[in-house]
């Protein structure tokens, strides 16, 4: 393996295990990566990884966190969170200079007729996470 694919490598694996959820109770689990190539420049990495939020999650934000890494510029990170089969929520944001990235959401929020604290989020979700990075193929 090149060097270079060494450090994609390595850089996609400290993007899954960059993945975290604030609080720490709530919890992701890494699946897969795959990669593929769009043309002889760029290829599409995919994340797919489980998150898990409690029943009595108390914190109102969780957030998707991706470690530096190498990403082609003018694209954007796409986060999509899914329940079951059903989309619940998409986002687009863009890598800092270093390559990492970071979402924030709201996993609660505070129901302002009845003063109590109402879970957007609960449960089980797949979330997939699309990145366009250089190739690092010199087949392709």
């Amino acid at each position: 393996m090149s060097t270079k694919s060494n450090l994609v490598l390595m850089a996609s694996i400290m993007t899954i295990f960059g993945i975290i959820m604030i609080p720490s109770n709530i919890s992701a689990e890494s699946n897969q990566i795959t990669i593929t190539p769009i043309d002889e420049k760029i290829s599409l990495e995919k994340t797919v990884t489980t998150m898990n939020i409690p029943q009595n999650n108390k914190l109102p934000w969780g957030a998707v966190i991706g470690e530096a890494s190498d990403v082609a510029e003018r694209h954007p990170i796409i986060i999509q969170f899914y329940k079951g089969e059903d989309p619940v929520h998409f986002a687009q944001i863009d890598a800092k200079g270093d390559g990492s990235y970071e979402y924030k959401f709201r996993v609660g929020n505070l129901d302002s007729d009845t003063g109590e604290f109402v879970n957007i989020f609960e449960g089980e979700y797949t979330v997939k996470i699309f990145k366009v990075i250089p190739n690092n193929n010199d087949l392709i």
